[in-house]
């Protein structure tokens, strides 16, 4: 039996004009011998009736006081809601359909409601009404305990859910469909020139996502990883092939050629401050205590440098007046730069090759751009910059790679 799993996010399913897009795509792989199970999202965003967002302003309406355990049921309607309208829409096209939940695809999770992890999975009950020819329609999102108390897997739940089920059934491929064809070079609302990529790895991926980049959560794709199940990251509304994120060796291999390219991508995240705290004289753990009292508050830090005079780090803007109380209640007098941006550039290609920093530090100097801080691993490297200067960084280093002009 040849399984392929199809997720539909939000904005696939708002209408019944799109609803029917994504139905073609079922209808599509059936015609093609596949065996088909379908993971959906909630329909739509904030505002939208059915949208997990809008289900939870019902309590924000009604006194704001329930639980975590009770919060997941409550989200795990609109899953629900989105899976039994498109059995509805397959049905009247002469398809057998079979709707489950999370928990009854034999997803198993901790109890950590609102952030649940799958344990295991257990497919027997997909597997059993595929053989029988049927679509199977899993509601993304969610699990449930060994109570049977039902949960969900936090932000980017549906992508884990279609990749943990592809890697549980050995599908052949498990198809990613959003509102964007594939994944670009950077983001296409802020550089023009951004290019779809028709390959990129794992780590990439993973990378950018993780960087700024909201195509693909990198939960999902580490979970793939683990077997080199492949993805493919779709438009929708298009019957082109997008991006397929894969291995390094897979992806020469479709390539036909060896991957030479030096940089993948740019990714950005805005809204964070950086916090600069100097140690007293004398005084050797000043990083211990900092880092140590806000994981105690849960916060969260990143972005980090370490010296014997110090430590640098950000924040999200919606947290630093939180983060500076603490660390006045511990004698410290922090200095910040407010409203900042994290820029990273991508690429598996850059490891060990010399030169990469200097031409983004050239290209950033062209545009009279100030770099506040900077760091790298072997396929990556961040610089934070003003949240002002944030565009023209991103438009800047897109330009100086090349990536407008390179085949991908």
């Amino acid at each position: 039996m040849r399984i392929l799993v199809q997720k539909f996010g939000g904005s696939s399913l708002t209408t019944a004009e799109k609803r029917e897009r994504a139905a073609h795509h079922i209808v599509k792989a059936l015609e093609q011998g596949y065996s088909v199970c379908v993971v959906v999202s909630a329909m739509g965003r904030k505002g939208d009736p059915y949208a997990t967002d809008t289900l939870l302003d019902l309590i924000k309406e009604n006194g704001d006081a329930l639980g975590k355990r009770e919060r997941d049921m409550l989200m795990s309607c609109g899953e629900v809601i989105s899976a039994t309208t498109m059995a509805s829409m397959l049905n009247a096209k002469g398809f057998t359909t079979a709707v489950l939940t999370g928990g009854q695809a034999g997803i198993l999770t901790n109890d950590d409601y609102t952030n649940a992890q799958i344990a295991t999975i257990n497919p027997q009950r997909i597997v059993r009404e595929l053989e029988q020819g049927k679509v199977v329609i899993v509601t993304g999102f969610q699990g449930r305990t060994t109570e049977w108390d039902t949960t969900t897997l936090g932000r980017g739940g549906s992508d884990t859910s279609a990749t943990a089920l592809g890697v549980a059934l050995q599908a052949e491929m498990v198809d990613i469909f959003t509102d964007v064809n594939g994944i670009m070079t950077a983001d296409p609302r802020i550089v023009e020139e951004a290019r779809s990529l028709s390959t990129i790895t794992y780590t990439e991926i993973c990378n950018m996502a993780y960087q700024g980049a909201k195509v693909l959560h990198p939960r999902a794709v580490e979970i793939a990883m683990q077997t080199n199940t492949p993805i493919r990251v779709r438009s929708t509304f298009s019957d082109d092939g997008g991006t397929l994120v894969t291995s390094v060796a897979e992806a020469n291999r479709v390539a036909g050629e060896v991957n030479d390219r030096l940089i993948t991508g740019i990714a950005h995240v805005s809204n964070v401050t950086q916090i600069k705290v100097m140690a007293k004289e004398g005084e050797y753990d000043l990083q211990m205590q900092v880092f140590k009292a806000m994981a105690e508050n849960e916060i969260s830090v990143d972005f980090i440098n370490v010296n014997p005079l110090g430590v640098a780090y950000t924040v999200h803007d919606e947290v630093v007046e939180k983060a500076v109380d603490i660390l006045h209640t511990m004698g410290y007098e922090p200095l910040l730069t407010r409203h900042c941006a994290k820029v990273s550039i991508i690429g598996a290609g850059m490891a060990g090759v010399p030169g990469v920093m200097a031409r983004i530090v050239e290209a950033l100097t062209k545009e009279d751009i100030q770099i506040l801080q900077s760091a790298d691993s072997h396929t990556t490297i961040w610089v934070l910059v003003k949240e002002v200067d944030m565009v023209r960084a991103v438009r800047a280093l897109h330009k100086t790679f090349d990536l407008d002009k390179v085949q991908f």
